[in-house]
């Protein structure tokens, strides 16, 4: 929904309407109709007029209804009135909810809270003067509600009212219509759908229907697009997917968002075909793919035979690093061909052929191999780091090898935006000599030199375009989730400390220390359980944070028999290797029957004296 802000409010002068436009939430209105006796406009005043002293006819009139509001309240005559002839006064103001029976979803007490717009105490002598600073504080008003996301249209009606001594009493009306909210989510059509499945695909893509949320079509569009993908990969290529909103008995403004998937044949590889490939048999490459393949006798438990459009490209990325790692550099696959060869007699199952186009390329060995953009590291330092001989076939392994060795030496001195990327240079790339000769016509060409029987292997010169970016320290270490633990039992395994160089392999090593301890579930050193943020207000420093999950260490045993030697015993032992938090080993048994008694007590201290020394008994 697109909102403009409105474009200014207008003064209503002797009973004409005023309309402030809302585009896409309907205009706002702020009309002035008069009712009542006819009375002689009255003149405006900037201060608020002071009450005429009631009467006692005035006392008993004020229990008579004298008009209706726009919602449908009966306002019975105001305790005490203004003096005659005084400026217009906001008398009543009132939320309405025309279109929704006046039921509201969201409390009116809410809405009231944004309304900065008061009305009259006439029982207090206390009249808000109706004047330019509160046809401001309307359109406030207006934009405040607008911007709260709940309302689905917005209007703000001024209703006139002459009493009997000719002052004018406002009557201010908010009319709204708030959003749909979601009650109900459903998935139907297909057998397919695991709602558990569907709701952990949803996490993955960070979209999230909640019920009791406010109906959004753009969620929608992404749930069914999630939709899609999962049905993609369960083979169902074809499956559409609609929603249904239908109403909701118990309210107003709730629904009932209903996906309905239609699944369409499932599509079933029965072979697969490359095309332009030489040096590789079609078995070889075919036995690259992991998703696309042709179905084979283990293919219940590897579910491999189904075609599944969103794995292709991380397949044929197989093929093409396949081909790359034996020296066909400029290998590429092309998008598949497919050929419908039948259809089940049900209709649920289409068998397809797969026809993948290869473009191999020559085969290329490697040649110089250098580096810039590295000013940190020499390249005498730098280049034992690649093992890739001049002379020997190109692969492609050997190159992003030596990538991740190198971005290890950068990490550990704290450059850890430190990127690398080969250039290539081949040498049977066309030179500019040979672009130029190409442009002769045949006709004034020289005769061609006579061309070696057998063409030389051609060579791929490499250079390592480093950029190592700026050293990082560290400004702070925090810990979530260590709710037994101690900070100083985690920190003490750390290896990064605060002030130092952000060394990232330092930070992998704490982490498989952190691991090796056990009081937690295993860190993986991702993104769930790891941040590393830069430092607000500072340069070149971070802020690590680890989320860790308690596990519990402590065991609990106990047991009873009947022995020759000892009659009748019990035992009962405790263990833990994390006591109260503080990292300490403690073992407490006992063991009681009729003829003997046996009683353990162990303690193991690991950091003694918050030294690396075990003491214990």
């Amino acid at each position: 929904m697109v909102r403009q802000q409105a474009r200014g409010l207008q003064r209503a002068l002797r009973g004409l309407a005023v309309v402030v436009y809302c585009v896409a939430c309907g205009p706002m209105r702020v009309t002035s109709v008069a009712a009542g006796p006819a009375a002689a406009p009255a003149a405006e005043s900037q201060a608020a007029p002071e009450p005429a002293p009631a009467a006692p006819a005035a006392q008993e009139r004020a229990l008579q209804v004298v008009t209706t509001t726009p919602c449908g309240t009966q306002l019975p005559a105001p305790a005490a009135l203004p003096p005659a002839n005084s400026a217009p006064f906001v008398w009543q103001l009132e939320v309405c909810f025309p279109r929704q029976g006046n039921a509201p979803v969201i409390e009116s007490e809410t809405y009231m809270y944004y309304i900065k717009l008061r009305g009259s105490q006439p029982s207090q002598g206390n009249f808000i003067p109706y004047n330019d600073a509160t046809e401001q504080t309307m359109l406030t008003d207006f934009k405040t509600l607008w911007g709260t996301n709940f309302l689905e249209d917005l209007s703000i009606d001024v209703t006139d009212f002459t009493f009997e001594n000719g002052v004018v009493g406002k009557i201010v009306t908010y009319n709204m219509e708030e959003r749909q909210r979601v009650k109900i989510v459903d998935y139907q059509g297909s057998k397919q759908i695991d709602r558990t499945k569907i709701d952990e695909k949803l996490r993955e893509r960070n979209v999230e229907m909640r019920l009791d949320s406010f109906l959004d079509e753009s969620v929608i569009r992404r749930v069914e697009g999630v939709l899609r993908s999962f049905m993609t990969e369960k083979g169902f290529t074809n499956a559409e997917v609609t929603h249904k909103i239908t109403p909701v008995a118990g309210g107003p403004k709730l629904v009932n968002v209903t996906f309905n998937v239609s699944e369409g044949p499932k599509i079933k590889i029965r072979k697969v075909d490359f095309t332009g490939n030489t040096a590789f048999s079609d078995g070889r490459l075919q036995r690259r793919l992991k998703e696309n393949k042709p179905k084979g006798i283990i293919s219940f438990i590897t579910g491999s035979g189904t075609y599944k459009e969103a794995e292709y490209e991380a397949d044929i990325e197989r093929v093409v690093e396949f081909y790359q790692n034996h020296g066909y550099a400029r290998a590429r696959i092309g998008q598949p061909e497919l050929k419908t060869l039948e259809n089940s007699k049900d209709g649920k199952t289409r068998w397809i052929a797969l026809s993948i186009p290869v473009t191999e390329g020559p085969r290329y060995k490697f040649g110089d191999f250098g580096f810039s953009g590295n000013t940190i590291f020499k390249t005498e330092g730098l280049r034992p780091l690649y093992q890739v001989e001049k002379g020997g076939w190109y692969n492609r392994k050997k190159v992003d090898d030596g990538r991740k060795k190198n971005q290890e030496v950068y990490g550990r001195y704290g450059y850890m935006e430190f990127t690398a990327f080969p250039d290539f240079s081949y040498s049977d790339d066309p030179t500019v000599e040979d672009t130029l000769a190409n442009q002769i016509p045949e006709a004034l060409r020289a005769p061609p030199e006579s061309t070696p029987a057998v063409k030389p292997t051609p060579i791929a010169d490499i250079t390592m375009r480093i950029e190592e970016g700026p050293q990082y320290f560290v400004n702070r270490i925090t810990f979530t989730g260590n709710t037994t633990t101690r900070d100083n039992v985690i920190r003490r395994e750390m290896r990064l400390f605060e002030g130092g160089v952000f060394d990232t392999e330092a930070l992998k090593f704490s982490v498989r220390r952190l691991n090796q301890l056990g009081y937690f579930k295993n860190l993986e050193g991702n993104d769930k359980d790891m941040k590393v943020d830069k430092t607000p207000g500072k340069t070149n420093t971070v802020d690590v944070t680890l989320k860790l999950e308690e596990q519990n260490r402590n065991q609990l045993t106990f047991g009873a028999g009947v022995s020759q030697y000892e009659g009748v015993f019990g035992q009962l032992a405790f263990q833990t290797s994390n006591f109260l938090g503080r990292g300490e080993s403690l073992t407490v048994s006992m063991t009681a029957g009729d003829r003997s008694q046996n009683y353990q007590l162990g303690f193991t201290e690991p950091f003694l004296f918050d030294r690396n020394i075990t003491g214990g008994f």
